[in-house]
């Protein structure tokens, strides 16, 4: 069948079931859209091409499928290039297609011509120039089984629009070509036997759970494991919701801004069995003070990542999924009950806590939002404060519940990955929980929730500040309040009418109570505009370069 190298793409693209691109056209990708045009593939036109990769991530996070999104060449490349590497972080599937410049021209300064391919070494997984149009449907056979496999991540194909023009024999391969590929998923047996023997020996385990939980779709074998050997479970921030919020066995999160009670338990246990984790530094603090006591388990697909930071007593590389799977009939249920009294006399000497007084606070927002949707909702986030307040007080009850920026730490990610999280799962109820300086980087998108009708439902903690920013520079720079505080207050309600969205001013606990349940119940997308005092701090926190049993509290 001979058809045109774009055509051919979006054949692809049909086959590996592809339902929906997030994109933004161009000169240069003309012939993939015109080839678009008769497909049944769903494109969401974006209103920035950040908003397209950040879809696509959001999309990827909420449904465990590659998220696909395209650009044209130049600007519109690297338009993309934040939200790549915020994949790449956080180890999130894309395959991303960028338009170029005729092949002739590469190399020539031409119009909206970069070097996408180059930028993107060291922030994609793999990526391509394509020259050869008949090479095509391989590289993109390649790319989507090089993006979901092994340790996920972002995969770029740039398309020379010559070669997106001309015509080959299209054929898909059935099987993928790669030399030196071979992600390793079963892990090695000995290996395994030795973590089962220092887990049936160990009086004080902790479980310390990361996002590869998620990937692996593991969280039914981490709850068996966690109810087997009676050990409490903390996770990394990439990694929450991979774990019941409301078990008893749950710690909440470690680290940074972690509960005080799950870092006091790391530092005192004398086996931390980490899986699909990457001991990262605002999990670790200083690192000669982290889980001084214990023997280490180290669970990744990723060889890289073991031993990097922190010495493993048993390193096993494999799916954590298919690991645990080989390691629970290995164990035995033992009875830890001085160990469970002891994590328990912590939780309740180091609670969560915040001052309820002087006005409407913003872990109470997050504590009503919790209330009324029973840690069921998919929650977005930004980056800032508002991000470790989810982390602290939303309870979550389901795997993928959460869709934030973990590694790269992206601002004006949470409404584009929302938008995407929505769209993957439609009968799913989406909240935004976002800050008023990350939602001014992206608000653009509120035409695209409103284009395609989504309900998601926007919660803007407004403190008229750079709360994260405002909090470190009071800590590390004696209160001097650089380049924070915004002079100027749009009226966000007004901005949410102009887009047709409903819109909400919350100032007190009061107020809050009633138009949480009430947004929350509305048909359409929603805009809450809760205001809150920019004085208020996320705690508990490790200051820096102190261990994580170091936290204060004021």
């Amino acid at each position: 069948m001979k058809i045109t190298a774009a055509q051919a793409l979006v054949r692809c693209l049909e086959l590996e079931k592809v339902d929906i691109v997030f994109g933004y056209p161009g000169g240069a990708m003309l012939p993939v859209y015109d080839a678009l045009y008769h497909s049944s593939i769903k494109h969401v036109l974006v209103r920035h091409e950040q908003g397209a990769v950040h879809a696509a991530d959001g999309y990827a996070r909420a449904t465990g499928r590659v998220g696909v999104c395209m650009a044209t060449s130049g600007p519109g490349a690297t338009n993309l290039v934040t939200g790549i590497a915020n994949a790449y972080m956080d180890s999130v599937p894309l395959v991303v297609f960028t338009g170029q410049v005729p092949t002739s021209q590469v190399g020539t300064d031409a119009f909206q011509e970069v070097d996408i391919t180059g930028i993107t070494i060291p922030i994609t997984k793999h990526n391509y120039l394509v020259k050869d149009p008949a090479a095509l449907p391989q590289i993109i056979k390649n790319a989507f089984h090089i993006a979901s496999t092994g340790r996920p991540g972002p995969v770029l194909i740039d398309l020379p629009r010559d070669v997106a023009g001309a015509t080959i024999d299209f054929h898909y391969p059935e099987t993928v070509k790669l030399r030196g590929y071979k992600p390793t998923y079963r892990g090695h047996r000995n290996k395994i036997n030795e973590a089962a023997e220092l887990i049936n020996r160990s009086q004080r385990p902790v479980i310390y759970a990361g996002g590869g939980i998620l990937n692996s779709g593991a969280s039914g074998e981490l709850l068996e494991l966690a109810e087997l050997i009676s050990a409490p479970v903390t996770n990394t921030f990439m990694g929450l919701s991979s774990f019941p919020g409301d078990h008893p066995l749950f710690l909440g999160m470690l680290g940074l801004h972690g509960t005080r009670y799950a870092n006091l338990a790391v530092t005192e246990c004398d086996l931390l069995i980490a899986l699909g984790a990457r001991f990262d530094d605002r999990v670790t603090g200083k690192l000669a003070r982290f889980a001084p006591h214990a023997a280490v388990i180290h669970v990744d697909i990723d060889p890289a990542e073991i031993g990097k930071n922190v010495p493993v007593h048993v390193p096993i590389v494999g799916d954590v999924k298919l690991v645990l799977q080989s390691l629970l009939p290995l164990l035995k249920k033992t009875d830890r009950s001085p160990w469970l009294a002891r994590v328990q006399e912590l939780r309740e000497l180091y609670p969560l806590r915040y001052n309820r007084e002087g006005g409407l606070k913003p872990q109470y927002i997050i504590e009503e939002l919790y209330r009324h949707t029973g840690g069921c909702a998919t929650i977005a986030t930004d980056v800032g404060q508002h991000q470790m307040w989810v982390a602290q007080y939303y309870r979550f009850k389901h795997p993928r519940g959460l869709i934030s920026s973990g590694g790269l730490g992206t601002m004006g990610f949470g409404l584009p990955a929302a938008i995407g999280a929505q769209l993957g799962l439609p009968d799913q109820q989406v909240i935004l929980v976002t800050g008023d300086g990350s939602f001014q980087m992206t608000m653009q998108e509120l035409a695209t929730v409103r284009e395609q009708e989504l309900p998601i439902k926007i919660l803007m903690i407004n403190n008229q500040t750079l709360g994260m920013v405002r909090q470190l520079q009071e800590y590390y720079c004696e209160g001097r309040y650089m380049a924070v505080d915004f002079e100027f207050h749009p009226d966000f309600i007004t901005l949410a009418r102009a887009y047709g969205i409903k819109g909400y001013t919350v100032e007190t606990e009061e107020e809050a109570q009633r138009v949480i349940p009430e947004a929350l119940g509305t048909t359409g997308p929603v805009l809450v505009n809760c205001l809150v005092s920019p004085q208020e701090k996320v705690l508990p926190m490790v200051p820096s370069g102190r261990g994580i049993d170091e936290t204060f509290e004021c």
